[in-house]
């Protein structure tokens, strides 16, 4: 009798659970003097992310390597499983997988901001107030048909200020700076790192400068000078690549999966990674007015159907870049009331992970090298002395210190996914 019960307990341990990872982007931080020295993680109540953190186990993750600030195209592939080292060749042509422009092999992928120069071409503005859809919109339309030297260009706006290029045609090479010279007050300008990429970075600067030309005029740029806004008169390109060979997600990994995001870099990565994209209603934007509940909602729906959901929410990412801590917390608020919503309405046996892409410190502006916190939780876990999730809170559990391409086999161990190794 006592051999039955081990048997049945045995067979329901076995029992393979889904995996829902939830990518807060950029909500790692530094000390921050306007919270009196504190992060913004550690400054905020979050009752519901220290649940998961007291119930769950915790760390703190190194998404690309110590010390190496990651892009977010690079650090959602380590969290996909993927080497970034090996299968990434440049985040353009996720920005444009991702917002429905597809390339093919011998395609050049850029993303783009709009943003705002001068007429000595100086950068006054990255992203030109933030411009967004209506008035992208009615730009691109200004750039459609454009060839040049024989390269057709191909353009479409993505989420706020954010639009992806890609260029078409024969003697083209991604190994190209970018145009945008991330600064401001400096000269848009791109050059060929070597002397078989000199002729596509020259299709991009010409390319850069028709932009001004269409757009500086441009009625919607001409009622943005009434309004006293940043004009949307330029396209600056960045982030050069040739399309990637990846093996898709669920022959790698052996599980249907799916992306929960609202920003397209985010989607192309995913699209490119053989992930379904789930369309999001208007209301998940991919912004700071996102609603994260009905993401939230949407996840735990997707995951039903799928064995494997990657959720990213962008707003943290933007309050670290706009140097706004108070914004930040109140973010993190809106955070820790969706993890509530998980908590509260998780349906089916789940092992669920709470993490970041990357830092992105409010004193610094952009991305950096530290660790992000983690708490994964599912039902059999077992617990550590963790009980804060916050960057210093989440170094007190046992998981340690890990890399990003390490979480996922975590989780499809902990969700009895996992294959022996060995006899």
């Amino acid at each position: 009798m006592v051999d039955e019960k081990i048997e049945v307990i045995h067979m329901s341990a076995a029992k393979k659970k889904k995996i829902l990872i939830v990518v807060m982007d950029g909500l790692g931080d530094r000390s921050c003097t306007a919270l009196n020295g504190s992060t913004p993680l550690q400054y905020t109540s979050t009752p519901n992310l220290d649940w998961f953190t007291e119930n769950g186990c915790a760390g703190i993750m190194d998404v690309i390597a110590p010390g190496v600030g990651p892009g977010s195209d690079t650090a959602h592939l380590a969290l996909l499983g993927y080497d970034p080292y090996k299968v990434y060749k440049g985040r353009g042509p996720f920005e444009a997988a991702g917002i429905g422009l597809v390339g093919k092999k011998g395609d050049v992928a850029f993303r783009c901001n709009f943003s705002t120069v001068n007429e000595n071409y100086e950068i006054t503005d990255r992203r030109a107030g933030r411009v967004k859809a209506p008035e992208t919109t009615e730009l691109i339309k200004a750039l459609s048909g454009i060839v040049i030297d024989g390269i057709e260009i191909l353009v479409k706006e993505g989420t706020e200020h954010r639009a992806a290029l890609i260029l078409r045609g024969k003697g083209l090479d991604p190994n190209v700076t970018d145009a945008d010279p991330h600064d401001l007050g400096k000269v848009a300008i791109s050059k060929g790192r070597t002397k078989e990429a000199e002729f596509t970075a020259s299709v991009v600067n010409r390319f850069v400068k028709l932009s001004y030309e269409m757009m500086k005029d441009h009625p919607v740029n001409a009622e943005r000078r009434k309004k006293g806004l940043p004009e949307a008169n330029i396209l600056l390109p960045r982030g050069a690549g040739s399309f990637p060979d990846i093996i898709p997600f669920h022959e790698k990994n052996n599980m249907t999966a799916a992306c929960v995001a609202g920003v397209g870099m985010i989607k192309g990565i995913s699209e490119i990674c053989g992930l379904d994209i789930i369309d999001l209603p208007k209301e998940c934007t991919g912004g700071l007015d996102t609603d994260m509940i009905k993401k939230a909602e949407i996840a735990l729906k997707t995951i039903e159907k799928y064995d494997f959901v990657l959720m990213n929410i962008k707003a943290p990412d933007i309050s670290g870049h706009d140097g706004r801590p108070d914004e930040k917390c109140s973010v993190i608020r809106r955070l820790d009331e969706m993890a509530g919503y998980l908590k509260k309405n998780m349906s089916v046996d789940m092992v669920i992970a709470f993490t970041a892409d990357h830092c992105t410190p409010i004193e610094v502006g952009d991305h950096s090298g530290d660790p992000v916190p983690l708490t994964i939780f599912t039902k059999t876990m077992i617990k550590d002395k963790a009980t804060k999730f916050s960057e210093s809170g989440c170094a007190e559990g046992k998981i340690g210190r890990i890399r990003g391409k390490d979480l996922l086999p975590m989780c499809m161990d902990l969700a009895n996914r996992s294959e022996k190794f060995g006899a």
